[in-house]
């Protein structure tokens, strides 16, 4: 067993020893193939983890511009199938502009002009849309939507030759309310739901209140001789992308809101001056913020509803502002803030910046001089002039009788105003004595000595004072001038002369003599126009046929002068100011087809210069009443209607080179036109009754000279002998009146009203006389 055991051993020891490094060598070449495999599969693991992550992140990124906005993945839809396509929610494709109006004009709409949301107007802009109105005659385009498109910032669109644009968001726009249109000048509100077409959109320019762009949208309506302005304001909101309707606004007077500086901080106001007449009523808002998401700010109107103040006179001083007493509301104001050194809370610095800003109207009208006595008694008694209306009523008997016809006239502004002063201070004479007026004429004589009577305060001289006011309602002249159903109205030019022969004129008594007394004169009237009652002639009296017999007497009823035969003249001093004489009509003269008046009267100041002065004017009380439109600058204008002031201007220098007040050949820039002509007073109103705008401009002649920059001598010399002129353009910019004819014969002396007619009138001076023109709509021409 040993022996097998020591046999055994080393055998196995050496058949072995050659197997096991085989072994190794084969083991060792195995171990270092499972090392370079390890990595390879370390190495794919790791790019399959960042492959996987970046395409999760890529995926999520797309997710997330899928969820917000989904145009920025519309790429995609180019690669993949029909079945894959990703849905654009409610967002449009973006379309070009072009694409965009043809999208409109398949539906029957009309795109208007784009205006810009920012300085670059080719990333975002304002689209106007507007559709045709049936039966319409003219400016038949209804605004019915508002939209905002913006440019599209995806790759696929961005990288195109024309910029693609997707609809950001639109307003549907309705006008206002007939009822609401016109209820500026009612005294009793109207229920007409008709809603009134909107025309135009235009940006407010200049100063508005930021972040933000405001816009109005407004028509036009013509009632009786007023045109009517109205419309929205919009306002976008760009932190929102979304448009709100602001405000909706009217003015009698076809005045369009303007931001101004009114309660003096940084940011302007909305104004809407909604002025009738000599009375003025401006709308002012301010912007307030809103703690709403979609609407962060409003327009909110200063009022005087409720005092800002607790005190008695602060409330006093509002309750005749309220009345129309501006100037003296706001002289109290001052008192009261100075006594308070200075300082007023926010919104009763708000109330009283309200009440300055008609004080200023106020103010301007009753420092005018005014051609008719009851205008001026108007103008006086709005601003609170009491003492000095009186002496405008004291001072003449035809005084009496035009201020009686505004008193019987007055639908209770004068009279809310009496009381309302009567309330503050009982015991004022002035006041007292127009309360006793208005009583007297509105309700009789006895309602007033009534009144007078029960004043506990009243003195024995004051008393006798104001029985002697009202004395003087009681003359003859006064109660035919009242129930006179066909006043005088004659518009002529007047002269005096030396010589009159009685037979050459016609009188209701032919036996009387004609002669001065009290160092009267004679005036020669040749009438230019008149109304006979039923309608405006007016001269060469061509079909004018008095009777053979008793032809004075059909004078007198004809002309109105039995009812009312005093005539004012009016003459221009050197200094511009108005001096007005009152003659009496005498008698009558018809030669061929010229009408002359005789009249007797004060002398009159000589017109010393006949070419810088206008010539003399004849008017009866009841002819006209002067319309006269607030100017603004071409500038202004240019900012309210930048594309219709650049034809105007190229139309008006035209018009110049025509009448060879400048020379002909190329027409300046816009920009050099701007420069010169940037300051020239301009004035909008409606003189074509198609309820738009005509706009007259006028020159005087150093601006006319200044545009050929003449020689020292030849600009003096200019300057010397012509007057102001006037070029008139129609709302299609067209040149429809001129002054510029060549001879410097034809001027523009005024605008007026005349009675019985619809539309305005211009009142012109001729070589020899003065003319009225109204437009003919027939003849497209002033006739």
């Amino acid at each position: 067993m040993a022996n097998r055991s020591r046999k055994l051993t080393p055998k196995t020891s050496k058949q072995n020893q050659p197997r096991a490094s085989v072994m190794k060598r084969v083991a060792k070449k195995p171990q270092k193939k499972l090392k370079r495999g390890s990595w390879l599969s370390s190495t794919l693991a790791i790019a399959i983890l960042l492959t996987s992550a970046s395409l999760i992140m890529a995926f999520a990124w797309i997710s997330v511009l899928f969820i917000f906005n989904p145009d920025q993945v519309s790429w995609l839809n180019k690669i993949l199938p029909a079945w894959a396509q990703i849905p654009l929610g409610k967002h449009e494709r973006p379309q070009t502009l072009k694409q965009i109006q043809l999208d409109l004009s398949k539906k029957n709409q009309i795109f208007g002009e784009t205006l810009p949301l920012h300085q670059d107007a080719e990333n975002s802009f304002l689209l106007p849309v507007f559709q045709q109105r049936a039966n319409c005659q003219s400016d038949c385009r209804e605004l019915v939507e508002l939209r905002v498109y913006e440019r599209s910032e995806e790759l696929e669109f961005k990288s195109q030759s024309e910029n693609y644009y997707y609809l950001a968001t639109k307003l549907p726009v309705t006008g206002p309310e007939e009822s609401f249109v016109i209820s500026a000048s009612l005294e009793e509100p109207q229920d007409i739901n008709i809603p009134l077409p909107l025309t135009k959109v235009q940006r407010f320019e200049g100063g508005t209140p930021s972040p933000g762009v405001w816009f109005n949208l407004r028509g036009q309506r013509q009632q009786g001789t007023s045109a009517f302005a109205y419309g929205h304001v919009v306002y976008y909101n760009p932190e929102r992308t979304n448009l709100l309707q602001m405000l909706s606004w009217t003015s009698p007077n076809g005045q369009l809101p303007k931001w101004q500086q009114v309660t003096g901080d940084d940011t302007k106001e909305l104004v809407v001056d909604q002025t009738v007449g000599l009375e003025p009523h401006l709308q002012v808002y301010q912007v307030k913020p809103l703690k709403l998401f979609l609407k962060p700010i409003q327009l909110e109107a200063i009022t005087l509803q409720s005092a800002a103040l607790k005190d008695s006179a602060y409330q006093n001083a509002l309750s005749i502002a309220r009345s129309g007493l501006w100037t003296p509301a706001f002289e109290w104001l001052k008192f009261i803030k100075k006594q308070r050194k200075g300082v007023l809370p926010e919104a009763a610095q708000a109330q009283m910046d309200l009440i300055r800003l008609h004080s200023q109207l106020t103010k301007t009208q009753a420092q005018k001089n005014w051609a008719s006595p009851s205008q001026e008694v108007l103008a006086d008694l709005i601003d609170g002039r009491w003492e000095k209306a009186l002496q405008v009523f004291e001072a003449s008997p035809h005084n009496v009788q035009e201020i009686v016809t505004l008193l019987k006239a007055d639908e209770k502004r004068l009279w809310n105003r009496t009381v309302a002063a009567l309330r503050v201070n009982p015991n004022r004479l002035e006041v007292q004595a127009w309360f006793a007026l208005i009583l007297a004429v509105q309700q009789g004589e006895g309602h007033a000595n009534s009144w007078l009577k029960a004043q506990p305060k009243i003195t024995k001289d004051n008393l006798v004072y104001i029985q002697g006011l009202l004395a003087r309602l009681n003359g003859e002249d006064t109660k035919s001038q009242i129930s006179s159903p066909h006043p005088s109205q004659i518009v002529g030019t007047v002269q005096p002369i030396t010589q009159v022969t009685s037979t050459e004129w016609l009188q209701p008594n032919s036996t009387a003599d004609l002669k001065l007394i009290d160092n009267q004169v004679w005036y020669q009237v040749e009438v230019s126009a008149f109304n006979d009652g039923k309608r405006w002639l007016n001269s060469p009296f061509e079909n004018f046929n008095p009777p053979k017999t008793d032809a004075a007497k059909f004078f007198w009823k004809t002309l109105g002068i039995s009812s009312d035969p005093e005539i004012q003249i009016v003459v221009w001093l050197p200094n511009e100011e108005q001096k007005i004489t009152i003659a009496a009509i005498k008698a009558v003269q018809l030669r061929g087809k010229v009408l002359r008046l005789l009249a007797a009267g004060p002398k009159i100041p000589e017109n010393q210069n006949d070419v810088l002065q206008p010539k003399p004017l004849a008017l009866t009380n009841a002819a006209l009443e002067w319309v006269q439109p607030s100017p603004i600058t071409l500038q202004k204008l240019h900012q309210q209607n930048p594309q219709g002031v650049k034809v105007m201007l190229s139309n008006v220098w035209q018009s110049l080179q025509q009448s060879g007040e400048v020379p002909t050949g190329a027409i300046p820039s816009f920009e050099q036109m701007q420069e010169e002509l940037g300051d020239w007073p301009v004035q909008v109103i409606d003189l074509t009754n198609n309820a738009q705008p005509e706009i007259i401009l006028t020159i005087s002649a150093g601006a006319v000279a200044s545009l050929n920059q003449p020689t020292p001598g030849i600009h003096g010399e200019n300057t010397e002998q012509h007057r102001d002129r006037t070029i008139i353009l129609s709302d299609s910019n067209k040149v429809i009146y001129t002054d510029f004819t060549g001879n410097y014969l034809q001027r523009l002396s005024a605008i007026a009203k005349l009675s019985g007619v619809q539309s305005l009138a211009l009142l012109v001076e001729n070589a020899h006389n003065y003319s009225l023109r109204r437009w003919s709509e027939k003849n497209q021409r002033f006739e």
